[in-house]
């Protein structure tokens, strides 16, 4: 049962939870984003004995559910529970502490995502994440912990590498965005070998130093299980590809995400290494990439790539020409995902190019818009597009932001793509289109 994003069900929850004891085989339950307050939580607690068999219990976005709310909640969950979401719940160290002596007797809990909650490490008196960290220990079937965005703290992370050392299974760890831990994960990358399952590692946006990513491909080695690793938008990631690259297991990796890390050109050729087995490349904001593509793109190998993300890497009209024969080639022929957004040095030969070529069969988003406070017309190129759009069956998302277009040309576009039922994504407001359009309708409107 997923009622997710409706505001109207906050202070109205009872109207639901009486009824739940007739639908007892409920196996998931998601109330995300429904405005629930103290009384809904407690009403849910209420209910939680008419479902015995839940296994995923996801109450995220709710921001009232932080304090006493949730203590009120947490006994009554069943031993069947999986997973517990508790995204951006406003929880407090108070919480933490109730959380840690939960999770620890929940014998099948595998996931557990407390994201996005900074005050779980506040009021540092109260132990509340010290608490929490050290029950995980006993949640011994635990195989995805995300606290992005939880205030972490070096101090925190030697409360967790304490308990990751009992926890073998765990295949995802999540703490990004806690740019608290700067200058700290030798702290965590001490334990990490014992996490031997372990498949992704998400360290993106943590500020982490020369020093800390030295400490993490210290014990890389030791990761044997490794698909995934996410150091992006850390400055001096880009410094250290080289090494990064020398010590993954690079024929299992899938995705390498090294979007904003001031990438240089040994760090982008080292990177071409790593390529043909990724799943997602994902070198954005990165301006190296600019008149350097054609590495990148060789290096691709067919039916393995689906994600492409370039935006604002300073593409130039031969790198698109380039990609647009990597799609001839048929080496793009899995892609779904195509981001060149932020790329207005591209010229139009460059964008009729790609259009033209083919090849993208299985896209299913794709993004060419330009920056904010920009605008340039698309004439020279849409025809090219719209002959494209035949050929992109799986097309769903078309985003083209401050492309101008004439007002035949608005009509094409926005027939083809809803004709399509692809979500277009632009700007008709400033490309004058709406505006003619609406004078060409003036005249009908006055006769009738």
């Amino acid at each position: 049962m997923d009622v997710s994003w409706n505001e109207l069900i906050g202070g109205s929850l009872t109207t639901l939870t009486s009824h739940l004891q007739h639908v007892s085989g409920i196996r998931t339950l998601k109330l995300c984003s429904c405005r629930l307050n103290a009384d809904d939580v407690a009403a849910l607690g209420k209910a939680l004995p008419s479902v015995p068999l839940l296994e995923v219990l996801d109450l995220s976005w709710n921001s009232s559910i932080g304090g006493s709310a949730l203590q009120g909640l947490l006994g009554k969950l069943h031993p069947s529970l999986r997973e517990l979401h508790l995204v951006d719940c406003q929880l407090t160290a108070v919480d933490a502490a109730a959380l840690g002596g939960t999770v620890a007797v929940l014998p099948k809990i595998c996931v557990l995502d407390v994201s996005c909650n900074p005050r779980l490490t506040q009021e540092v008196e109260a132990g509340g994440f010290k608490e929490l960290a050290a029950s995980l220990s006993h949640t011994v079937s635990l195989t995805t912990l995300r606290l992005q965005a939880c205030g972490l703290t070096p101090d925190s992370l030697d409360a967790l590498g304490n308990s990751l050392r009992c926890l073998p299974l765990v295949r995802e760890l999540d703490l990004s965005c806690n740019k608290g831990l700067v200058g700290g994960l030798c702290r965590l990358s001490f334990h990490l070998p014992h996490i031997t399952h372990l498949e992704s590692l998400d360290l993106h946006l943590c500020c982490l130093t020369h020093t800390d990513l030295e400490a993490l491909i210290q014990v890389l080695p030791s990761l044997t299980a490794l698909t995934e690793v996410n150091v992006s938008s850390n400055k001096e990631a880009g410094g250290v590809v080289h090494q990064l690259v020398s010590v993954l297991p690079l024929t299992q990796m899938r995705r390498l995400p090294l979007n904003s890390c001031r990438l240089n050109e040994e760090s982008f050729t080292a990177l071409a290494l790593v390529v043909p087995y990724l799943r997602s490349v994902d070198v954005s904001w990165c301006k190296v990439v600019g008149g350097r593509l054609p590495l990148l793109l060789d290096a691709l190998q067919p039916s393995v790539i689906v994600e492409l993300r370039l935006s604002s890497c300073g593409l130039t009209t031969d790198d698109l020409r380039h990609l647009a024969e990597v799609c001839r080639r048929g080496c793009v022929s899995s892609l779904r995902v195509l981001d060149l957004s932020y790329n207005g040095s591209v010229g139009d030969t460059g964008w009729s190019a790609l259009f033209a070529a083919g090849g993208l069969g299985s896209l299913e988003e794709a993004d060419v818009s330009l920056r904010p406070l920009t605008s340039a017309p698309c004439s020279a190129w849409l025809s090219a597009l719209l002959g494209a759009l035949p050929r992109m069956p799986a097309l769903a998302r078309l985003a083209m932001h401050r492309w101008t277009v004439g007002s035949q040309e608005g009509r094409q576009l926005q027939y083809s793509t809803k004709n399509r039922n692809i979500r277009l994504e632009w700007d008709p407001d400033v490309t004058g289109w709406k505006a003619s359009s609406q004078e060409e309708s003036q005249p009908e409107e006055e006769e009738g």
